[in-house]
């Protein structure tokens, strides 16, 4: 840079005595009757922020989601809009190792979730710079993650998407969107299901694809050519697009791209009745006629303070999350895993996978259950309440005690933080990601394209391995991911000439693209591990979903 910089000193002397150059004017771009105003570093075009739902306060708190007028005026689009309602990060963790894990990945990978609003749901749009509204670009849709707890499109630089794409010569545009979250955004119970209003988060975003249908190609984007695509709850929200309205896309997305993320093992919106009976008692609605009613009005202050009271993600029920997605009869008509055995799912090309070590950072939180016993208390209360005793039996014998064979997995004798850790989280890490990506992808063998990965970077992270959100660090920045993302997006397709070839996934031909650390950084494997123990969860989870 520095060598960069002494080189164009004799070219800035000159410009000293020309003429002044004219300041770049900003990009606009025209919505209706409204003109958004834009900013550019000559190779990426960013307009952030703008409106697709009207503030979701007063009446349209915990309601569905209302677009916005046609816009009219001007409107400076330079800057993120506020995240949704964040619910507080609690880490109701035993040990300072783990609380360590846990700040490593949500400041290191997630980092931080800048200021947030009620007021929250806006759309970013990124595109190469010089795009032209003919040019019928393919669009990369991204959902953020978080738990359904936490999140923010500001947290992903998008930029490195397009720029990257710019360079392999497939351009294509990004997409992210802001979406309601927490109880804000998946409140559930039966007067939620009554009246009607459940899976908000969910209707945010398909709120905010129908606006990129109507609105994309005046940025240069195709409307026909979308790609959803998601990490963690963000891909769960790809999974459940897939399998909502009995698998008809409705023309919103042609592929779907999903990173720890699948159809999930949840049952009725009721499930949720006592956090939100907590809730309401929180925000003193308990004697109120109506409830739902009631938590519209109270002031937000306290609503927040309510919320932010629930369990969280690294609370000690750790994945059997307080709000999350459920089946509404509305969005879901049915236990997602239930909707991809009866066939409701899109029919278009997609990509799923998963990183090794998915249950590590979720049983940080319960390093206290440390004999079999306590195991098995422990999955009997929290998430198979209604299992037999033989069932409890044969899944205890399938996750053996034996630390070698848990997670981190392939780390022999290390990371044990207690007798049951790496146990519970070989099981954690299965039943929610693992075990539905098997299910889904086998499920849908022969009847569309599909690829699947596995991400085996950075095994060697104290406790963690392979954790969760990992592979975020394969995509952006410019990790070797986003070249099979962007090829996917591009032709429906993830290989193309400067990557490793990535063979479809069959039942008959189960093979991974599987991310190593080291000196062969991509491989194909098969996806042949824990299969008796993957099959016997699922089995467990159609039973009884949480």
């Amino acid at each position: 840079m520095f060598v960069r910089s002494l080189c164009l000193l004799p070219l800035l002397a000159g410009l000293a005595h020309a003429a002044p150059l004219e300041e770049r004017a900003p990009p606009t771009i025209q919505l209706d009757q409204g003109t958004f105003v834009g900013t550019t570093d000559g190779t990426t075009t960013k307009f952030l922020g703008i409106p697709f739902g009207k503030a979701p306060v007063g009446n349209l708190r915990f309601n569905l989601p209302v677009a916005v007028d046609p816009y009219t005026g001007t409107h400076t689009a330079t800057a993120f809009g506020p995240s949704c309602p964040q619910q507080a990060i609690n880490f109701d963790l035993p040990s300072q190792l783990a609380e360590d894990a846990v700040n490593f990945i949500v400041n290191s990978i997630f980092q931080l979730v800048f200021p947030s609003d009620e007021d929250c749901l806006s759309i970013n749009v990124m595109v190469p710079a010089g795009t032209q509204p003919g040019a019928k670009l393919p669009v990369a849709a991204w959902i953020f993650g978080g738990g359904f707890e936490l999140g923010s499109p500001s947290m992903y630089d998008g930029s490195s998407i397009v720029s990257r794409s710019v360079k392999m010569g497939e351009p294509v545009i990004y997409v992210s969107m802001n979406y309601r979250v927490s109880a804000y955004g998946f409140l559930a119970s039966k007067e939620v299901k009554d009246a009607g209003v459940g899976n908000l988060g969910l209707q945010d975003q398909r709120l905010a694809l129908k606006w990129i249908q109507k609105y994309i190609s005046a940025f240069g984007g195709d409307p026909t050519k979308v790609t959803i695509w998601g990490e963690s709850a963000g891909a769960i929200s790809v999974a459940l697009h897939m399998v909502a309205n009995g698998g008809d896309a409705q023309g919103l997305f042609r592929g779907a791209f999903m990173q720890s993320g699948s159809p999930i093992p949840v049952g009725d919106i009721t499930h949720g009745q006592p956090d939100y009976d907590a809730l309401v008692a929180k925000t003193g609605c308990t004697g109120a006629a109506d409830t739902l009613n009631c938590l519209r009005q109270v002031p937000f202050a306290t609503l927040k303070t309510a919320v932010d009271a629930s369990p969280g993600i690294f609370s000690p029920q750790s994945l059997r999350l307080a709000w999350l997605p459920r089946v509404d009869g509305t969005f879901l008509v049915d236990a997602p895993q239930n909707l991809v055995q009866e066939g409701s799912v899109a029919g278009v090309p997609f990509v799923s996978g998963d990183c090794d070590d998915e249950g590590t950072l979720f049983s940080l939180s319960t390093t206290n259950v440390t004999t079999d016993t306590d195991l098995r208390n422990y999955i009997h209360s929290n998430y198979l309440p209604q299992a037999s005793s033989s069932d409890l039996d044969q899944l205890l014998k399938l996750y053996p005690q034996d630390i070698t064979q848990g997670s981190p997995f392939n780390t022999g004798i290390l990371n044990a933080l207690t007798p049951q850790f790496k146990r519970l989280a070989a099981m954690q890490g299965d039943l929610v990601f693992q075990a539905p990506r098997r299910l889904l992808l086998q499920s849908r063998s022969g009847k569309q394209p599909m690829w699947s990965f596995l991400n085996k970077r950075l095994k060697g992270l104290p406790a963690l391995g392979s954790a969760h959100a990992t592979d975020i660090l394969n995509i952006y920045g410019g990790g070797d991911m986003a070249d099979y993302l962007i090829n996917f997006v591009n032709n429906l397709d993830p290989n193309g000439k400067t990557v490793l070839s990535w063979p479809q996934y069959s039942t008959s031909a189960p093979k991974l693209l599987t991310f190593q650390d080291g000196l062969v950084p991509l491989a194909i494997t098969q996806d042949d591990f824990r299969v008796d123990a993957m099959n016997f969860m699922t089995e467990l989870s159609l039973k009884f979903p949480l």
